[in-house]
């Protein structure tokens, strides 16, 4: 590639955000560039003291139609698509009195952020910008000939370029301009387009698009050998992509996705009822407790599998203090991330230098609507948010016996947790805290036996004379299709079980429990996660 440099003689400038702008027009000028711009783009430079020309003595139209059209004209077109090299162009340009533009400078309406603060529908669509990206497209696609900015940031790199070429910009950097133009476009139709199948309550459009914006270059992917980077979508959900990192190493591809994990599980613990923590390891919760303040859920949940919870991510639901501060550094640990922590807290964990401490400012909401994607050979894979909370679940008591109003508490904490494990899942509870995971297992038999095993391991530890599974309550997050995965839980010593039902052989499940004495209610609700 030769790269070529272009003069920048003329640059039409039109922005919602201004961030910059009076500054970044005052060096064009300097560098003896005709400013052309567009309403109140046009006003604020003209307020600077700078000489600028209205859009509309370029095209001879004045601006129409509360300003929907402005730009959509040959004038502004030809001068941005227009090949200098191309004779027939340049004839056509000096026939119609086309003037080239050379720099475009637009940001477009900020519809994203008119979604987000909750706007009427008419709102949302007068924030549509129907010229900008035209504008925007016709310059990346003739890059070769003009530059074109997107945002603000990229400002002195292009001043940076005229300083250094006498006023011209080079071919790479155009060519780089240009790539990131046409994702901007891109992001923001996915932005409108997904809003509008919101609005019609259309599940499956026949184009799904999805957008975001770069938030992190990662070293690596899953594994050394795996690039990997992190982007915003405009779904604006508290976690790990809104959170602000205070200290810590540079967050991996594998820390983000074991944060996302613990955040949206701690999510289901309303921190106006009860202090909460979750301990997650490859993206499983490890240990889920609940307590009157922090620092006991964090020591309860701790207890559940303090081998796994080695490197693992903390997740707490109330703002983070001094003492559960303290008491979470007393193992190695990759993360925490909190609503909020107090000064003495953050001081506490900037002791640990590579302790990355993430304060969310608030708790993603379980009942919140929304989509997840996941993508497959060839395609992508998109559904609405699990957000069944068991609350608000029509819980039956299958068997003769019903819970305890002890056992019902647990019975509905355990399938709480059972939501954020992998399937096949089976969580034993006992006093608001997980004691037993099983999780990920093609046998659900296996898991209840792995979680067991867990519970075993962790009662030597503890020094207890019996595994805490022992009048413990079990959830499983899909029915028992037979006896056997249900029998395993009441041989580890559950009492009580919660799950879906809906199995071909449920009666002979409810049978087993009755047989043994076990209470057992159903859900109707599957929590597959996969």
């Amino acid at each position: 590639m030769t790269d070529t440099t272009r003069r920048v003689t003329r640059a039409l400038l039109s922005v919602s955000d201004k961030t910059g702008l009076i500054e970044f027009a005052k060096a064009l000028a300097g560098h003896g560039v005709e400013l052309v711009s567009t309403g109140g783009t046009a006003k604020a430079i003209a307020a600077a003291g700078l000489k600028v020309k209205d859009v509309s003595e370029l095209t001879g139209f004045p601006e129409m139609m509360d300003g929907r059209v402005k730009t959509l004209h040959p004038k502004v077109h030809g001068g941005l698509l227009a090949i200098r090299d191309n004779k027939e162009h340049a004839e056509a340009m000096t026939s119609h009195g086309i003037a080239p533009i050379d720099l475009l400078v637009v940001n477009l309406y900020p519809f994203e952020a008119t979604v987000d603060k909750g706007a009427g529908y008419e709102d949302c669509i007068e924030n549509i910008d129907i010229g900008g990206p035209a504008m925007i497209r016709a310059a990346a696609k003739n890059h070769d000939d003009v530059a074109v900015i997107v945002e603000a940031q990229d400002y002195q790199a292009v001043l940076d370029e005229l300083a250094a070429n006498k006023g011209a910009t080079t071919l790479s950097l155009r060519r780089r301009l240009a790539a990131k133009a046409y994702a901007r476009t891109a992001a923001y139709d996915a932005a409108i387009s997904n809003w509008f199948a919101a609005q019609l309550k259309d599940n499956a459009p026949d184009f799904r698009a999805v957008g975001g914006r770069l938030i992190q270059s990662l070293r690596y992917g899953e594994n050394p050998h795996q690039t990997a980077a992190f982007y915003a979508t405009p779904d604006k959900r508290p976690g790990v992509s809104t959170a602000r990192q205070l200290q810590g190493k540079e967050l991996s591809y594998n820390n983000i996705n074991d944060t996302d994990a613990a955040y949206e599980c701690i999510g289901e613990f309303d921190p106006k009822r009860t202090a909460a923590c979750v301990i997650v390891k490859h993206a499983n919760p490890c240990g889920v407790a609940e307590g009157p303040d922090l620092v006991t859920a964090y020591r309860r949940a701790l207890a559940c599998d303090s081998t796994s919870a080695f490197g693992g991510i903390i997740a707490v639901n109330r703002t983070l203090d001094a003492e559960a501060a303290r008491a979470i550094i007393g193992i190695f640990t990759e993360v925490i991330i909190a609503p909020d922590a107090t000064e003495e807290a953050i001081a506490i964990i900037g002791g640990k230098k590579n302790l990355r401490l993430l304060l969310a400012g608030g708790l993603p909401d379980p009942r919140t609507i929304g989509l997840t994607a996941k993508t497959v050979a060839g395609g992508l894979l998109v559904q609405s948010r699990d957000n069944a909370v068991v609350e608000d679940m029509d819980i039956k008591v299958a068997t003769k016996r019903a819970p305890t109003d002890a056992e019902m508490r647990d019975l509905k904490f355990a399938f709480r947790v059972a939501k954020h494990v992998k399937s096949n899942t089976i969580i034993y509870a006992k006093d608001l805290a997980t004691v037993g995971i099983g999780a990920g297992q093609m046998s659900r038999v296996d898991s209840a036996r792995i979680a067991a095993r867990k519970a075993l391991d962790a009662a030597t530890e503890l020094n207890l004379a019996e595994p805490l599974t022992k009048g413990s309550v079990v959830a499983s997050d899909a029915f028992f299709p037979f006896a056997d995965g249900m029998l395993a839980c009441i041989e580890a010593g559950a009492t009580a079980v919660i799950q879906p039902g809906g199995s071909m052989r449920d009666e002979e499940v409810i049978k087993a429990a009755d047989d043994h004495g076990i209470a057992m209610v159903f859900t109707g609700t599957r929590h597959f996660r996969h």
